[in-house]
């Protein structure tokens, strides 16, 4: 048989696209969450990848793809079957795993933080051995749906939609995290550690969504595929910029400030949205579905998270269940050949909601199953003190994902450790316990001479520069410079984080820090608050303390004396 290299080459170049969206997601969910269990999210997703590959091959794809019944493909264990048509079987093998891969870890996101590591890996073997596939052969591979004419042209509904509701079914089966929510049912903010990583994620899957949309065409050969190919790519981006500045606004006018972390659920929003229809609509029709797609994931994400008090950290259920299946019926309306919108009647809409209902309620029955057994021999939620350690110590033995630097999320104060202080130990477990050693401080006489003082100031960064100039004008040279965050007793500036008010917001500071002896403690605090003072919140403070001694390391010098190389 005579293969197009074209087209294999295209396949091919798609998969392997396909694939890096594991990379997105992962950086997505790794920032959306906190420090403390990265390293636990991205073994998830890892490990769901692996996972699932090893069970699409043993059974997954055959379940799928070889055969034409109504309900369900065949059984093909390992693949020996031929599926060759342009381009060779295993071409078309590797696309289809990597797809299968892509609805698997979806639910890593909205489970994450609180579930068990075992308990992921088997019900990701379990959406890769048979969820997935039944789903998928009645769309793709030649089922019932399929030959109503139902359409999905490269997975809003086969495969966001399908692993969106794996997503909300186990996100609220597993339960909110701890501190998630209040007593009276009031949502908690808990920021993501790094919008840097989820803003890397975000741009790699909207890069790679030209592979997932682009090369589902499996063909570049002739001049209509070409056109078709390049309409997609087109369609693929407006949509998912449409949405993109849609949510901003919306977050902007809603929130006061334009919403970082929502505003990149709003880009991936569009791109789910357009997934089903991205060959079928035009231009103008790819907008408005991308224009829909943004007002959806922002109340939808709200919705599931301050209505159903689902908590969802990284809002995949408002981006792939919510826009899976609004994205698949939007199609029934804007598709250019037979849309409603386009003269072709309730027919084709009815056919495209018909799937979205079908499809979900057999991905509801099948995972609401796995997820009850699981829930009822192994455990799907971690126990009360791992949560609270991070998952990457008790699964992983990691005591951090970012070795000598671990970056906290200071945003706010972590819901379940409110309680902890500025500079408390954290409690030891008790099988770490050690006895308590009394030691006695030995504190060295007062050097004698002039009165020594610190003053501790913190300020807006902005006026560092002027400060460090005002107080060098005085005589004061020696100042130790400290990046923090905090607020005073307003509790920091009103702001939202994916839509829930944050109850304190630490904002950034400068602290700098100077002890003096031969220049007056009130010239120091009148030159400061002349630089400092605007009169608005936030000028910062000044804070004053008796210095018993000061001692240089090299010399030995103490008192007054110590402090001569900086006045």
């Amino acid at each position: 048989m005579m293969y197009s290299s074209v087209d294999t080459i295209w396949v091919l170049l798609g998969a392997a696209l396909v694939f890096f969206m594991q990379a997105g997601f992962a950086m997505v969910e790794t920032g959306l969450t906190r420090a403390k269990n990265a390293g636990n999210i991205i073994m998830k997703n890892l490990m769901d990848f692996a996972l699932g590959t090893v069970a699409f091959w043993l059974a997954g794809f055959g379940i799928m793809f070889a055969g034409d019944g109504a309900l369900i493909g065949g059984f093909d264990p390992f693949i020996l079957g031929d599926y060759s048509s342009t381009f060779p079987s295993w071409a078309f093998v590797i696309f289809q795993t990597v797809f299968c891969a892509t609805a698997a870890t979806i639910v890593s996101g909205a489970m994450a933080e609180r579930t068990k590591f075992l308990s992921y890996c088997i019900y990701s073997v379990a959406i890769s051995l048979i969820v997935y596939p039944v789903g998928g052969h009645w769309v793709w591979g030649g089922g019932w749906l399929s030959q109503l004419g139902f359409h999905d042209f490269a997975g809003s509904t086969a495969v966001h939609m399908v692993g969106g509701l794996c997503a909300l079914i186990g996100a609220k089966m597993v339960g909110p995290r701890i501190g998630k929510y209040t007593k009276d049912g009031k949502a908690n903010a808990i920021p993501g550690h790094s919008l840097t990583l989820a803003a890397l994620g975000c741009f790699i899957l909207w890069f790679c969504w030209f592979g997932f949309n682009g090369c589902s065409t499996v063909s570049m050969t002739g001049d209509e595929t070409l056109v078709n190919a390049s309409l997609i790519f087109v369609n693929t981006n407006l949509a998912a910029a449409v949405a993109t500045c849609v949510v901003m606004i919306i977050t902007w006018s809603r929130y006061k400030k334009p919403d970082v972390s929502m505003t990149l659920n709003g880009s991936l929003a569009g791109l789910v949205a357009i997934t089903a229809g991205c060959d079928a609509v035009d231009p103008f029709g790819a907008a408005i579905i991308g224009l829909i797609a943004g007002f959806a994931v922002v109340f939808g994400v709200e919705f599931i998270d301050q209505k159903l008090k689902i908590d969802d950290p990284v809002g995949a259920i408002g981006v792939h269940f919510v826009n899976g299946a609004l994205g698949t019926v939007l199609t029934g309306l804007f598709a250019t050949d037979g849309g409603l919108f386009y003269g072709g009647g309730f027919g084709f809409l009815g056919v495209q909601m018909l799937g979205v209902l079908a499809v979900c309620a057999w991905v509801g029955v099948a995972i609401t199953l796995v997820f009850f057994l699981l829930k009822k021999t192994i455990g799907l939620r971690v126990s009360r003190e791992e949560e609270i350690d991070g998952l990457d110590i008790h699964e992983h033995g990691l005591i951090s994902a970012y070795a000598d630097f671990a970056p906290m999320s200071l945003g706010m104060v972590s819901p379940e450790v409110q309680e902890t202080v500025e500079g408390a130990v954290p409690a030891k477990s008790a099988d770490e316990a050690v006895p308590v050693v009394e030691t006695t401080t030995v504190t060295a006489a007062p050097a004698s001479g002039p009165r020594i003082s610190k003053v501790v100031i913190l300020l807006r960064q902005s006026r560092f520069d002027a400060l460090k100039e005002a107080l060098s004008s005085i005589g004061v040279t020696g100042l130790t410079v400290t990046q923090v965050l905090g607020c005073g007793v307003q509790k920091g500036q009103s702001e939202f984080y994916r839509g829930v008010p944050m109850d304190v917001t630490l904002l950034p500071k400068v602290k700098v820090e100077v002890v003096v002896s031969r220049v007056p403690v009130r010239s120091v605090i009148d030159v400061t608050k002349r630089v400092l003072y605007t009169g608005h919140i936030g000028d910062g403070k000044i804070f004053v303390y008796n210095v018993e001694n000061v001692v240089k390391v090299r010399t030995g010098e103490e008192g007054v004396a110590a402090l001569q190389d900086t006045h």
